[in-house]
């Protein structure tokens, strides 16, 4: 007779953040606990190629707060997602604590080795059935972006050029994707 998967809360999963200081990095989507190892150094390097020029965008169009992980944001109350890049909406008071989070304009995941079915199928449900206007999941050995929305069956996918436009009457963000990989690889 097979038995159920445990159901982690949320204080569980924060006492594992707590006492790891992040790494093996702990999230929680619908009761199931999702462990990864801390991330290869392309990937790290793919956030940061992601996030310096999406920040600057942000910044200037005033379009909220962009961030990267470790976080602990709380979308649902038996939530807790990292998502790689963030982007936190602009709000009154500015939250200041991972609580104070309760919506998204944009999460970004970078595929790792360990990671592709969370991030495409547990996490991407969890970002779409919560509204969050674009998920994009980067693939550096497929080069390429699935950008998922969240009225979605399946994902855009994008080889060439990654277009955004977050808001009516802001300049898009474009990112040329062949580019992009060939600085993340070294190439």
């Amino acid at each position: 007779m097979a038995t159920a998967a445990k159901r982690w809360t949320v204080d569980e999963v924060r006492a594992l953040i707590d006492e790891s200081r992040h790494w093996p990095r702990y999230e929680l989507v619908d009761g199931e606990l999702l462990v990864t190892p801390a991330p290869r150094m392309l990937h790290q390097s793919a956030v940061l190629a992601l996030a310096v020029p999406l920040r600057s965008y942000c910044e200037e169009n005033a379009l909220g707060r962009l961030l990267t992980s470790p976080a602990d944001i709380g979308l649902e109350p038996d939530s807790i997602v990292q998502p790689d890049i963030f982007l936190v909406p602009p709000a009154t008071p500015r939250p200041r604590e991972w609580s104070d989070v309760r919506s998204l304009r944009l999460a970004v995941e970078i595929l790792s080795p360990g990671s592709a079915r969370h991030d495409r199928t547990v996490k991407r449900r969890l970002y779409q059935r919560n509204g969050v206007p674009e998920y994009w999941i980067v693939d550096l050995d497929a080069r390429l972006v699935e950008r998922w929305r969240p009225d979605d069956e399946r994902p855009e996918i994008l080889e060439e050029r990654l277009v955004w436009e977050p808001a009516q009457g802001t300049p898009p963000f474009v990112l040329e994707l062949q580019a992009f990989f060939a600085g993340v690889l070294d190439e």
